[in-house]
């Protein structure tokens, strides 16, 4: 039904291969042709030229002989004599204690500004207490009464200058802080240079804030059981109970050293602890007497010790001084009176008494035993705290001598103020016992009743006529000398008579 059947082969041609070749065309393509031309340039004339100095001349030069004729017998003919008179000088005394100072010296003792507020001076206000802040920039005088007068009514003022102004005005404070009664004291913080602490003679402790323009209070104690009942004569600022804190020391009349703690943000002093002094309390050393009088020792004077945080002097009324404790747990004997806190004693050890009030003292800030006192019997005893008898007494005035200060810079100079409106500076490395210098203030004989020095070696002294004088002292009172500090100690351990 099938078979096999050859057939033979067929082929198709393509016609789209076909169509393609035919499409195909070559083309070509280029620039334009690249032009190129070359060129030379070159200046019309070349010329050298060169140029020399004249041949050096050599100059014959001298021939110096290494050893001049004679020279070398001179040498030893002197050698001994020279020899002899460099050991003589290494043994000798005469420059002991010289040193160079290239700085600016004063020869003389010159009066640099004087301060004042008109409206106090002519109301008969008496510059009470100056301070200098803590840059020593500013300082600052409180305006009170220490002579007669009708002190309970009586406004008053603290006023601050800045000396570092350029247009300094001294008739015209920087500050002026009104105030109801008069001002006995001020003192400026250590560490904060616009609070200042006061004590009026109402008997109220404030604290003033100079940098606050509207209400420059910053804390007060204000009239409260705690507060003062006599005129306040000292305010200190020592540290608090916290790290880092200050508190503020105040004394009276009355016998009472009252120790209080700044809340700022209350705007008020808070009464910490409390002492009394009491005449029956006092520690009788074998050279003193008992005293008559009544029971409560009025506070003039006090001053604190540099060396040791837990010591203060308070110098009296009746011209006993008392080295007192701030960690004496003895409690007073005294009728509480309205306190919050336990009053205690602190007299630990008391001086030969003087023959009247004590009106100044203030601890060496060289030696941690030495302290100088000065009262109205016109005389300055240096003591040391571990003998009742004084060292070394030296008149200072006929008159009454109301403040006294030692020297920031030489271990034996101290200054102290008088009723006659002096100014005496002692220093106690020479053999005369009479002032190395005596500033006479021009002040008409009024008193002068306060002085402070200022880190720069300035004096600031407070008068009865409202004024407060700024001195330059000279060179020899400012420049320390070498074995000052050994005289010192020598006279610490010295044995009173």
């Amino acid at each position: 039904m099938f078979t096999d059947e050859s057939l033979d082969v067929v082929g198709v041609q393509s016609s789209w291969k076909t169509s393609h070749q035919r499409a195909q065309e070559s083309k070509t393509c280029q620039t334009k042709p690249v032009r190129t031309a070359e060129a030379e340039a070159q200046v019309r004339s070349v010329q050298d030229c060169g140029a020399q100095t004249d041949p050096h001349e050599q100059l014959p030069q001298p021939q110096l002989s290494s050893d001049p004729p004679g020279l070398e017998d001179f040498l030893r003919r002197v050698e001994d004599v020279v020899i002899r008179e460099l050991v003589k000088n290494s043994k000798s005394h005469a420059f002991d204690g010289f040193e160079v100072n290239w700085a600016d010296q004063h020869q003389t003792v010159s009066c640099l500004y004087c301060l004042g507020h008109p409206d106090a001076q002519q109301r008969g206000l008496q510059v009470t207490s100056v301070s200098w802040n803590c840059t020593a920039s500013v300082i600052a005088c409180a305006y009170g009464r220490v002579d007669n007068g009708d002190w309970s009514t009586e406004r008053s003022c603290v006023c601050t200058w800045n000396l570092d102004r350029s247009r300094l005005n001294p008739k015209q404070p920087d500050t002026v802080i009104d105030t109801a009664t008069p001002v006995m004291c001020v003192s400026f913080h250590p560490l904060r240079p616009s609070l200042i602490a006061g004590g009026l003679y109402s008997g109220e402790v404030i604290i003033w804030d100079t940098s606050r323009t509207q209400d420059p209070v910053f804390a007060q104690t204000g009239m409260s059981p705690d507060t003062h009942r006599e005129p306040v004569y000292e305010v200190k600022w020592v540290p608090g109970t916290r790290r880092g804190e200050l508190a503020v020391l105040s004394a009276c009349s009355g016998g009472r050293i009252l120790l209080w703690s700044v809340d700022g943000v209350e705007g008020k002093l808070t009464l910490t602890s409390g002492y009394a002094l009491v005449r029956q309390q006092v520690p009788q050393s074998g050279s003193v007497s008992k005293t008559s009088g009544g029971t409560n020792i009025g506070v003039t004077s006090l001053t604190l010790s540099p060396w040791d945080t837990d010591t203060f002097l308070v110098g009296s009324e009746g011209g006993m001084a008392l080295k007192c404790s701030f960690s004496s747990q003895t409690v007073a004997a005294v009728p509480p009176d309205g306190e919050s806190v336990t009053l205690r004693s602190p007299a630990q050890f008391s001086f030969s008494p003087r023959g009247g009030p004590i009106h100044s003292l203030h601890f060496s800030p060289f030696h941690r035993n030495l302290f100088v006192s000065v009262g109205t019997d016109g005389l300055a005893h240096i003591h040391s705290i571990l003998q009742p008898r004084p060292l070394l007494t030296l008149r200072v005035s006929d008159s009454y001598v109301f403040g006294v200060r030692w020297s920031p810079v030489r271990p034996l100079v101290f200054a102290a103020v008088t009723g006659q409106g002096l100014v005496q500076v002692f220093d106690l490395g020479r053999r005369s016992l009479r002032p190395a210098a005596t500033i006479d203030q021009n002040i008409g004989g009024q008193p002068a009743y306060c002085l402070e020095f200022s880190p720069q070696q300035l004096l600031a002294v407070g008068n009865a006529e409202g004024s407060v004088k700024i001195w330059q002292l000279s060179a020899e009172l400012t420049e320390q000398g070498s074995k000052e500090s050994a005289v010192l100690e020598q006279l610490a351990n010295e044995v009173a008579e």
